[in-house]
Order: structure tokens, then sequence, then C-alpha cells
């Protein structure tokens, strides 16, 4: 009877603690959760106050003076709708081309019979390390014609190195009897590619074009050293150009010029920042179901 009593002691003692430490781990997970979703939520609500009321300070949970100004002034901007439409025409050109050519080199390598297999995976491990530098990959592009061109944003980004040698494993994967019995049927190589591995390789294509799309629509740095035409800027280039004005004169230079309409370039720059989260938002959850596989594809190789 005794042995029986210490033993329940002991259960209510060991839930007391798992109560107390379910207590800390929640706690820290809402302060977690806190400092990550605020700076959103804040951007969010001052994209919708008026402008020159928020360079005041002061607001923190709700818009003091609401507007739907700084969204009005943004779409009538055609700086800020051409930066959207180069943003926007990079981001789905650059996925597609990137998404394919590495895909299509990762399956070419992935061939066990492919001659010089080695040879093109120490290559492309040797790239993937080491890095020429700046000067050299101006001049490189500069050879190429691609400098100050839309093209500049696509052409370096179409082959990914490091997805080339996680697809590889992946196609490693995949039996080789499906191309066998593709090939005796008549397929070609192509076909075989656009018929069979590309259904069976979604994961992987999804979460592919997730990183290379996000890569593309967050770029700012490609349009800052390697174009120089202003109708070629993107949405991220703008948004950097209006932080660095900002903090040169934490005033706002530009407030006066936006008097009638409450609106400074910074609380225009909160709306583009909304709009430029906002497509992003509503992509990912159609690709979620592919990402958690996509992130193990290539991870473990039996």
């Amino acid at each position: 009877m005794e042995k029986a009593t210490a033993i329940t002691r002991k259960k209510m003692r060991k839930s007391k603690e798992d109560w107390i430490l379910d207590i800390i781990i929640y706690t820290l997970a809402v302060v977690i959760l806190f400092i990550t979703v605020y700076p959103f939520y804040y951007v969010f609500m001052l994209s919708f106050n008026e402008g020159l009321d928020a360079s005041l300070g002061g607001i923190y949970w709700l818009p003091r003076k609401f507007t739907l100004t700084n969204y009005s002034k943004f779409f009538t901007d055609w700086k800020w709708v051409r930066g959207l439409g180069v943003t926007v025409a990079r981001t789905v050109i650059g996925t597609f081309l990137g998404v394919l050519f590495t895909t299509l080199v990762a399956y070419g390598i992935s061939f066990k019979d492919l001659i010089g297999r080695k040879a093109y995976m120490t290559f492309i491990i040797i790239c993937m390390y080491f890095s020429g530098g700046i000067i050299p990959y101006y001049t490189l592009l500069r050879g190429l014609h691609l400098i100050d061109t839309f093209w500049v944003y696509i052409v370096p980004g179409m082959l990914n190195l490091f997805y080339i040698t996680i697809g590889r494993t992946f196609f490693e994967g995949i039996p080789d009897s499906l191309r066998e019995s593709a090939k005796i049927d008549g397929a070609s190589e192509l076909r075989i590619f656009a018929k069979i591995i590309m259904p069976i390789s979604k994961p992987f294509m999804a979460t592919l074009a997730l990183f290379i799309g996000v890569a593309h629509w967050n770029n700012w740095y490609d349009s800052t050293f390697f174009v120089k035409t202003k109708t070629l800027r993107t949405l991220p280039y703008l948004m950097m150009e209006i932080i660095n004005q900002f903090q040169t004169n934490a005033a706002d230079l530009n407030a006066a010029a936006h008097q009638s309409t409450g609106t400074t370039s910074l609380s225009v720059q909160m709306a583009a920042m909304v709009i430029s989260v906002v497509p992003i938002i509503f992509i990912y959850p159609f690709l979620q179901k592919y990402f958690v596989t996509g992130m193990m594809v290539g991870a473990v190789k039996e």
C-alpha cells in the first residue's frame, strides 16, 4: 500500500513538473511568435495609416488615421508599377527557366553510364564552393552583353548548382525499369522526361520553384550593380532605395512633396512591402503539400 502511494505521488510530482515545463515552452513559443509576426503586422498597419501622421510616431497597434492613399499612390506612380511589372516578369520567366534547366541537368547527371559523370560532378562542386568574385563576374556578364539588360536577371540563375546535387540524388532513386520499359515502347529521352519523370518529380520541382521564385522576387543585388536603366529597376531595388534615402534624413526629405495627399515616400514603401509579400503568402499554400516532401528529397540515400 505504501509502495503504491509512493508511485502515485511520484506520478503527481512528475505531472506537475510537466505542467510547469509546458507553461515555459508555450510562453517562449508565444514570445517568439510575437517577435516574428509583429514586424509584419506593424508594416501592414502603417501601410493603411496616413504617411504624415505616421511620421509623428506613437502608432503601435491600430492605424491612427486610416487611409487607402498609400496604395492609390503606389498604383498611380508609374515608377512603382513598372518596378512591380519587372519583378513579376523576372520571377515568372526566371523560375520557369531555372526549374527547367536545373532539373534537366540533374536528370542527365543521374545516369550512371554517363561518360565523364565524375568530372561533371567535380566541376559542379568546385564551382558551388568557390566564387571568382564580383569583378570577374561583372566582366563575364559584360562579355555576354547582359549588362543593363533584362536578361541579366534571368540567364545567371538558369542553373542552380546546389539543387543539381540534390536533384541528382532524387533522380537516382527512380527505378531504371521505368525508363527501360518506356524505351522498349519507343519513347525518346525527352518524352520519357516529360511524360514519366516530371510527373513523379513534383515534390522536388515544386520545392525548387518555391526557392528560386522567392529568390527572384526578393533580389535587389543584381539590379543595383548590373542595371543602369531606370525602366529595368525591380521593386526590391526601389524599396531599398527608399530605405537608404530615409536613413540619410530621418525627417523624410520627400514628405513636403506629398503634402496634398498626406503620403510620404516611407508610407508608400510600406504599401509596396505589403504588396510584395502578398503573392508569396497566396502561392505558398498551393505548394505546401509538396514542400515537406521536397525538403527531404535527396537528403537520404539508401
